[in-house]
């Protein structure tokens, strides 16, 4: 596809999707908070990262769901490499996942209010005393049957070679004493060129590894599960990506 025809496809995707947000968003919103409709909510996130994959032309393919332990609460712990993983992977494994996001995001009105209805955990990595308590609220989530969705690295990699894994999401598990799923996403990178607002189309692999149990664990483990956790991750990238072995895409 030629850099002019992907520049208009672009447009298109950001007008659509602006015009979901500004005309199905408030409506949506309006409803899911006034009757506290939180199904509701994740099916309009649902449809609006749906409508932005779709028209970007970013397709995924997902091998390992069989991994997945049921409707059990889980922490999914993925590496980080470009700005399309998160709604792809929000898409790709199709739950109402929480997610620990940076406090900073909390003090925009719409989003602070979308984010708390959601049941998100925002995280004032400046404060200890606050992040601590963020990462026990998110264990009190998960302790309630809510699955979470982490990226341990903290911010993405210009590489694709994994960073160091920060704690807090480990500790949460642990101290929720749930299992850690692990993710490995690829091919999302070349959606967007460092700088550019331009949406290339592009096949994402979504590998999800065997659930590392937690259970019994304590605070004393978590070097050891986080190292644990980042080799099966790794491993999973080494593996390459899911659109070279045939499996169906979504």
């Amino acid at each position: 596809m030629s850099d002019i025809l992907i520049a208009c496809r672009t447009v298109v995707t950001y007008v659509v999707v602006l015009l979901y947000i500004g005309i199905v968003g408030p409506i949506g919103l309006a409803i899911t908070l006034m009757f506290r409709w939180t199904a509701g909510l994740y099916a309009l996130g649902h449809g609006g990262v749906w409508l932005a994959l779709t028209l970007a032309g970013i397709r995924y393919r997902v091998a390992g769901r069989e991994h997945v332990p049921g409707d059990s609460a889980v922490v999914f712990c993925s590496n980080h490499e470009s700005n399309v993983d998160p709604p792809v992977l929000f898409e790709a494994l199709h739950r109402r996942l929480h997610v620990l996001y940076k406090a900073e995001l909390h003090k925009f009105p719409i989003m602070g209010t979308v984010f708390d209805f959601g049941g998100f955990v925002p995280v004032d990595r400046g404060d200890r005393d606050k992040a601590m308590a963020s990462i026990a609220q998110g264990a009190d989530s998960l302790r309630a049957g809510n699955s979470f969705l982490i990226f341990p690295e903290g911010t993405r990699s210009r590489t694709g070679h994994l960073l160091r894994f920060k704690k807090g999401g480990f500790i949460m598990a642990i101290q929720a004493q749930v299992p850690i799923m692990p993710v490995a996403v690829q091919g999302g990178r070349a959606a967007m060129r460092r700088g550019s607002a331009i949406v290339r189309p592009v096949r994402v692999s979504v590998r999800i590894g065997a659930p590392i149990p937690t259970k019994g664990l304590t605070l004393d483990d978590r070097d050891q599960l986080i190292e644990r956790v980042r080799t099966e991750v790794e491993r999973l990238l080494a593996e390459g990506s899911v659109w070279e072995t045939g499996r169906s895409p979504r």
